[in-house]
């Protein structure tokens, strides 16, 4: 069955624009709408569908139906995606196009009217009156300017709408490879429309969107078409999307969004499989120092800058041996690194030595959280391990940094790790950080410096003094004007580091002094390593050690009291210096000696270690293997639940939707009558909320009811009308015919009057014609002759005029006769000589088809002569067999009786018996090929003769006539006789053998035909079921045949004996 005609793409266009030109636009989208979703959509081609999606986005921007335009974007991503996605492509571009030049047309819409009031106020007359009560009402309950009121509302819900449009193109484009680079073309305005427009929630909506994308593509990655992050193309675009993200991130200052873009990127790159470009790790190192700063992390923000630095010189040293471009490479000039050098330097610098963070005492130090936060940012910087202050000098220092930064901030380095004073810090340091403070990228480290500058102050103070007046600190940590330290700062610094436990300061606040820890069993962090969060100094303090203190003094005087005594052992006995260089000397022989033997035993652990290492990870090769085989199943087994779970719910769900649409359609219908019933005055009351209790079936008993009620009441007001009507024209013709007759005359004289009248105008106006007839007549009666003659000489030029036309018509006429007649002539001479053609080939094939009736008539005759010859031969062969059968019976009989006559006579004695048969015992069967006796060979060897291997001839065959018999053919042709053999049955209807066809050609006779006949010899077949001997066995071999007559056999018809059908009733 063909779609309806408005299903038709073309149609449907047609119609929506149809809709359009009359104003109708909603509509228009509606049927655009209803068509794309439309499940016949699904077979029409793209090229007639795209046009209809076009129009349907732009009327859905135009008109701001989002939804619509989404449901309809999906609909088409289904149906092309399989086939033409550049189709998909157009169309989106499309849609965002639109949005975003409806956002233009907004702001440009939103400056005209915000010049147009700026015009207005100054325009004003009254500037006191300017203030109207409305305006001050409205900044009395709303602090926005004129100008945000008016991007509100009017630029807002175009903003609104394309970032709707950005959402949905990004959902209908994911994970799909074909659609990738639209995808990711996409994210990137997306990013810049965030940035534009300062939006940060949409930002961050729009990064959750990605990962949610990326995770389900991980998910479904075995679908056809899904994005394969492994592929190095795809996996590169990703990461250039997540870069964008995060300068964008940082350019907004979210920096949460920021570090898990920076997150997004480090996992990315653990996946790609080829090493990213050095401009998007150098991008990558620079932001991370910015997210660390920001999160006072300067820890990893120094180590950031020197994986940032380490960056910059591998590759400078790679575009300079070329091994790759400069443009994939950052920017490697020498103002470049030795600004990164200085910012590595000075950021190294800044890193606390103690903790500033607000924590809640040492334990926090060893937060297992802390630990795994820790050891995350490590992985991000692409570290072994995290990263130390005394580690970061060192780095700096191999890598000669000191040499590429700048003036200034080598001297701070000096002053700060190599020759700290306490007394004269803030003199040499004041003039370099009023040059740091100038420099605005390096104005961020003016406040770490200062606790690293306060922390070295107080350490180095306390090695010195036990008590310290708060103003003499104060003198000494005095900094330039914008950077100076209050007091308030100086006590909070020390509380802080108390609390750490890396301070041992006491402050008498009466007195205004500090007092030092003097406790000689005190375990302060002062001297030992800083802690995870708060100080990163390592194992080796860089304090400077200007002399120790009480309490170093009584923790280490065992460790000094056993050195001196070893020394002044050394000096006192010198017996223990032999004995320790004797040892010393047979600790070596023992070496050298177990030295090979150590070798071995070491190289034989290696080995077993190598092997159990080899054990080990095969076993967890292949216990990982089982797991994910276990969870590749478990996985299968819950999607499959899951697809189970998600049909039964699609089915349930079908079920419900189609059980609630029969309600509303059986409801609608129910509406419907029941709004016919309540037409009418005395239309019945029908509750229509209670539609569940009601059936169409009720509803149209109560129609009925109610139409009989209709009926009744007409029938009702139509027989009082009648009668009312009855009544009254009764009354009116009572009335009327006393009036008649008065009524009648003066009728009468109206009538006669308005005669009168007439008829004096008709005469009066017949008078006036007839005298203007007569002037007309008079005032004609002079042209008479003149009209005469004109038409006379009319007559005549038409007359002769009329004759030409007429004689040339009678030449056209002959022309066309003579053309007719010639045609006739020759189409009858044509149909002739077809006809004749016709008889001829009629005749032919009449005789064709007598000749080939004569042909097949002599073919027939042929073989019938044939089949009658045949017949002929077929008989006489027959009669032929049946004269060998009754010649075969007789001598069968013949037989039989010889048998009982020598039953009948009486026996002689054996010997006599002997006699008469030639030899003592039953003589062996004379066959063609058997071997002879010794009695045979030795009677030929008496008469001088050769004696045979076996016999060639049988004595009855050569004393028969029989033996002369044509043998018999065998019925198998694959089977050959053997040379030696009895001789063949001649039987009646069998094929010679080449051996006859031979003997008959030499005897000069013609071969013989397939029918086979007795010989003239009088030779006959032997019988099948007798073979002709006697009951023994044994008959004369010598005995002549019986004459083959048929006239004089006769069947015997004796019991068990065959008697053919046609000789049983001959007697």
């Amino acid at each position: 069955m063909a779609p309806p005609p408005h299903q038709k793409p073309e149609n449907v266009l047609k119609r929506a624009q149809e809709l359009m030109g009359v104003g109708q636009s909603p509509a228009a989208l509606v049927l655009l709408h209803e068509h794309i979703t439309s499940k016949r959509s699904r077979n029409v081609p793209i090229a007639s569908l795209e046009p209809v999606m076009l129009l349907l986005v732009e009327q859905s921007v135009e008109q701001k139906k989002g939804k619509l335009a989404k449901d309809a974007l999906y609909q088409y991503k289904n149906i092309s995606q399989n086939t033409n996605v550049g189709t998909i492509e157009l169309v989106l571009k499309k849609f965002i196009e639109l949005a975003e030049e409806k956002v233009k047309t907004a702001q440009a819409k939103a400056d005209e009217v915000q010049s147009t009031l700026e015009t207005t106020a100054s325009t004003v007359d009254d500037l006191e009156a300017s203030e109207t009560p409305e305006s001050i009402l409205l900044s009395t309950v709303s602090g926005e300017q004129s100008r945000d009121r008016t991007d509100r509302a009017i630029v807002t819900p175009w903003l609104k709408f394309l970032w709707e449009t950005y959402r949905t193109v990004l959902d209908i484009l994911r994970n799909n490879a074909r659609l990738e680079i639209m995808y990711q073309s996409t994210a990137m305005q997306a990013f810049e429309f965030c940035q534009k427009y300062t939006r940060k929630t949409e930002f961050r909506r729009l990064c959750e969107l990605l990962r949610n994308h990326v995770q389900t593509a991980a998910k479904y990655s075995a679908q056809m078409h899904a994005i394969n992050l492994n592929e190095p193309e795809t996996l590169q675009r990703h990461l250039e999307t997540r870069f964008q993200q995060l300068n964008v991130a940082v350019e907004l200052e979210l920096w949460q969004e920021a570090f898990r873009s920076v997150e997004d990127i480090h996992n990315l790159l653990n996946l790609s499989k080829r090493p990213p470009k050095n401009i998007m790790m150098a991008n990558y190192y620079e932001k991370l120092t910015r997210i660390f700063l920001v999160g006072e992390n300067y820890l990893f923000h120094a180590a950031a800058w020197s994986r940032y630095y380490n960056l910059l010189r591998q590759s400078a040293a790679m575009v300079a041996s070329g091994q790759s471009k400069k443009a994939d490479n950052p920017a490697t000039s020498e103002a470049d690194l030795s600004k990164a050098a200085s910012f590595v330097l000075l950021s190294a610098l800044a890193i606390p030595v103690i903790s500033t963070s607000r924590s809640r005492g040492a334990l926090v130090d060893i937060d297992e959280a802390k630990k795994n936060k820790n050891s995350r940012l490590t992985h991000l910087l692409g570290m072994a391990q995290a990263p130390t202050r005394a580690v970061l000098f060192k780095d700096a220092m191999s890598k000669g940094l000191l040499k590429r930064a700048r003036p200034e901030i080598r001297e701070l380095y000096n002053i700060l790790e190599v020759d700290f004073h306490p007394l004269s810090i803030c003199q040499k340091i004041s003039p370099i950080l009023a040059q740091i403070g100038a420099d605005a990228e390096m104005e961020k480290y003016v406040l770490p410096l200062q606790q690293v500058i306060l922390t070295r102050l107080f350490q180095q103070l306390s090695q010195v003094y036990e008590t310290v007046d708060l103003a003499f600190v104060e003198n000494l940590a005095k900094f330039p004007e914008p950077f100076q330290v209050t007091r308030d700062t100086i006590e909070k610094f020390i509380m802080n580091g108390n609390k750490k436990g890396d301070l041992a300061i006491r402050m008498d606040h009466a007195t205004g002094v500090l007092s030092f820890d003097t406790d000689v069993f005190s375990s302060t962090k002062a001297i030992q390593a800083g802690s995870s969060s708060g100080s990163a100094e390592s194992e080796t303090s860089s304090v400077q050690r200007l002399q120790n203190t009480p309490s170093e003094i009584v923790r280490t005087q065992l460790a000094r009291l056993a050195k001196c005594l070893y020394v002044t052992c050394q000096y006192i006995d010198p017996s223990f210096n032999e004995a320790r260089v004797k040892a010393r000397e047979a600790a070596y022989a023992r070496a050298r000696a177990g030295a090979n033997q150590e070798h071995r035993e070491t190289l034989a652990r290696k080995e077993i270690i190598q092997k159990r290492k080899e054990e080990a990870s095969e076993i967890q090769a292949r216990k990982e293997k089982e797991d994910a085989t276990r969870k590749r199943i478990k996985a299968a087994q819950l999607q499959e639940a899951e697809d189970n779970r998600l049909k039964l719910e699609q089915k349930e769900r079908e079920e419900k939707r189609m059980k609630a649409e029969l309600d509303r359609v059986r409801k609608e219908e129910l509406k419907k009558q029941i709004a016919d019933l309540k037409i009418g005055p005395k239309a019945i009351d029908i509750d229509v909320d209670d539609l569940d209790n009601l059936d169409a079936n009720r509803l149209r008993a109560m129609k009925l009811a109610q139409l009989e009620r209709e009926k009744n009441d007409i029938n009702e007001k139509l027989r009082v009308t009648g009668k009312r009507i009855d009544h009254l024209e009764r009354a009116f013709r009572k009335e009327e015919a006393q009036k008649l007759p008065e009524d009648y005359a003066q009728q009468r004289e109206r009538d006669l009057e308005a005669y009168e009248k007439t008829k004096a105008q008709t005469l009066k106006e017949a008078e006036a014609k007839h005298k203007e007839n007569v002037e007309l007549k008079h005032r004609l009666s002079r042209l008479v002759d003149r009209y005469e003659s004109y038409r006379e000489n009319i007559v005549e030029r038409r007359h002769d005029e009329f004759e030409k036309r007429r004689r040339d018509a009678e030449r056209e006429l002959e022309k066309a006769k003579a053309a007719r007649r010639k045609e006739f002539r020759d189409r009858k001479a044509r149909e002739k000589r077809e006809r004749e053609e016709r008889e001829r080939m009629l005749r032919e094939e009449e005789e064709r088809a007598a000749k080939e009736a004569e042909e097949k008539a002599e073919r027939e005759a042929k073989k019938k002569a044939e089949f009658a010859e045949l017949k002929a031969i077929r008989e006489k062969e027959r009669q032929e067999a049946l004269e060998m059968a009754a010649l075969q019976e007789r001598r069968a009989e013949e037989a039989a009786r010889r048998r009982a006559d020598a039953k009948a006579a009486p026996r002689g004695p054996p010997a006599m018996e002997r006699q008469d048969s030639g030899s003592g015992v039953r003589p062996p069967l004379p066959l063609a090929g058997a071997k002879l006796g010794w009695r045979e060979k030795e009677k030929l060897r008496a008469e001088g003769k050769e004696v045979p291997s076996a016999r060639t001839e049988s004595p009855m065959a050569r004393a028969s006539p029989m033996g002369r018999a044509v043998p018999m053919e065998r019925t198998d042709s694959n089977e050959r006789p053997a040379p030696s053999g009895p001789p063949r049955l001649a039987l009646a209807g069998g094929k010679p053998s080449w051996r006859d066809r031979e003997a008959a050609k030499s005897g000069g006779e013609p071969a013989p035909s397939s029918s086979r006949v007795p010989s003239s010899s009088g030779g006959a077949p032997l019988s099948r079921g007798r073979s002709g001997r006697g009951e023994n066995g044994r008959e004369d071999a010598g005995s002549p045949a019986a004459p083959a007559s048929s006239e004089s056999l006769r069947p015997s018809a004796a019991p068990g004996k065959f008697v053919p059908p046609h000789l049983r009733n001959k007697t």
